[in-house]
């Protein structure tokens, strides 16, 4: 087959050569008519792309034309004013991480809260289009994301949280299985012998049960440890806690809610000489503890590579197979936990 370049390929069709390198690419501005006639004839003439070539000479151009690229949309489908303290400092965290990476990306990153100011859906379909805005970094929401209102033929996003349908973006998130697994050998180490798991039953859910899998699959697996059956509640209560805490005995308690170290207080634990406190999610705590930072500073770093990476290839849209990119958890060390015993 004879070679073909993009501007052989452009004057032969009577197109510029610009239109002709967006056709090769999918890029979104260029007529689905005009895109079909440029494919076709590449096709014929024997003529394939290299993303790689072509993503080498995008950056050239736009390193000459200066280091900023554009401005993405932080999506944040719950109000802060109805969020807990410890909820608004792991949002935070997320698009600190995102911020640093579009900073470092020639990004410029722009929040949007949906139900503030009356922006819905719709609306803020409009904005961005309006913007020009092309990338969206959706921060987690404890009820069911929805963003199936806006026209992703125009979007690229991702979700910094374990799921979503509406649609079915990629997302990044905790490895909330490995995670649990890392608590769980830390606390083994420490000595301690009859670990409780608190959780509540929507948590529990929206993360198709990974805590709690995780937690009885390391009993199943190691003898390290006496089971107690986990309380996993609709809500979590000061009167429940206390009564699973009497009838279960655990010596140490692993939840997300840092309030539950003051009811064992209150029950009579000195936490740590007679009783282990072991948060899952440090950020979220407004007391020092021991336990997981589950990362949500790299998570939202991330997920803002990612979209840039979607936007570099020109991938607008839902994804065909929505892909999930885990980050594990870090092990921070806190004043709720003490060596109890040798390592066993």
């Amino acid at each position: 087959m004879p070679k073909t370049s993009v501007r052989e390929l452009a004057r032969s069709l009577g197109l510029s050569h610009t239109t002709v390198s967006e056709a090769l690419r999918n890029c979104p501005r260029v007529r689905e008519a005009t895109r079909q006639r440029v494919l076709e004839a590449a096709q014929n003439a024997g003529y394939r792309y290299n993303p790689l070539a072509g993503a080498l000479m995008s950056e050239m151009r736009r390193s000459r034309a200066g280091a900023f690229r554009g401005v993405l949309a932080v999506v944040d489908l719950d109000s802060p004013d109805v969020r807990a303290a410890g909820a608004n400092n792991y949002h935070r965290e997320v698009a600190s991480g995102a911020s640093e990476s579009a900073v470092r990306l020639g990004f410029k990153l722009e929040p949007f809260v949906l139900g503030r100011d009356h922006l819905s859906v719709s609306r803020l379909d409009t904005i961005l289009k309006s913007r020009g805005i092309r990338g969206l970094l959706v921060l987690p929401s404890a009820k069911a994301p929805d963003l199936a209102g806006l026209d992703w033929s125009h979007f690229a996003g991702v979700y910094t949280d374990y799921i979503i349908e509406s649609p079915a973006l990629d997302s990044v998130c905790s490895d909330h299985f490995r995670s649990m697994v890392l608590a769980m050998q830390r606390l083994s180490s420490l000595g301690y012998s009859r670990p409780g798991l608190m959780l509540t039953e929507a948590h529990d859910s929206r993360l198709l049960f990974r805590w709690e899998a995780a937690f009885r699959s390391y009993h199943q697996h190691h003898d390290c440890f006496e089971f107690i059956e986990p309380l996993i509640a609709p809500e979590l209560s000061e009167a429940s806690f206390r009564k699973w805490f009497a009838k279960a005995k655990p010596d140490v308690v692993l939840c997300h809610n840092w309030r539950v170290l003051e009811w064992m207080e209150a029950a009579g634990a000195k936490v740590p000489a007679s009783h282990g406190f072991c948060g899952l999610n440090v950020t979220m705590s407004q007391r020092p503890v021991s336990g997981l930072n589950l990362q949500p500073r790299l998570i939202g770093s991330r997920a803002l590579e990612l979209i840039v990476a979607q936007l570099h290839r020109n991938e607008y849209g839902v994804p065909a197979t929505a892909s999930t990119t885990t980050i594990p958890a870090a092990w921070t060390e806190g004043p709720t936990l003490r060596a109890l015993s040798a390592k066993r």
